[in-house]
């Protein structure tokens, strides 16, 4: 890939020395949810996550990745974060809290480094798929590395 190419999620893994391979797909169709992601690069549905991001009761932002076809389970993510409620962000906020925009959200390089949760299915894999920094790039990689890179913890997240 082209140095323009990268992301500020790649170029935290570039400059950590961490192994990671780019996927690019077609958006021109506007289908950027993560299972049509997932068919467009020929991924197994369940390798391949998505970056939720939220706001507790403190007002501290923090970041889910769970398996694109799953859902975010609220009580869960509140007890994890050690928040009376928790809440997503409105698509509104996105990128002035994160520096992406909705579809693009990686949890690696946002402005800031959140609390970051991620399901614990991902240690299952061998590599894990995660948005890329922008629409229509996705990173795949070992799931063990994203702690070398990022504050985070593998837990049960999901409904």
């Amino acid at each position: 890939m082209a140095k323009e190419g990268k992301t500020n999620a790649m170029r935290i893994l570039d400059s950590n020395k961490i192994e990671y391979i780019t996927h690019t797909y077609e958006n021109k169709d506007n289908k950027i949810d993560g299972v049509a992601v997932a068919h467009k690069i020929g991924k197994d549905v369940d390798s391949v996550f998505k970056t939720l991001v939220t706001q507790g009761h403190s007002k501290e932002s923090y970041v889910f990745v769970i398996p694109v076809a799953e859902e975010l389970d609220m009580k869960k993510a509140s007890k994890i974060a050690s928040e009376k409620s928790i809440e997503m962000i409105h698509v509104k906020d996105i990128n002035n809290i994160t520096g992406y925009i909705r579809g693009g959200c990686s949890p690696l390089g946002m402005k800031k480094v959140f609390k970051t949760f991620i399901q614990e299915e991902a240690l299952l894999f061998d590599t894990i798929v995660f948005s890329g920094g922008k629409i229509g790039a996705q990173i795949e990689m070992n799931p063990n590395d994203l702690e070398k890179v990022i504050k985070c913890s593998f837990d049960d997240i999901i409904k």
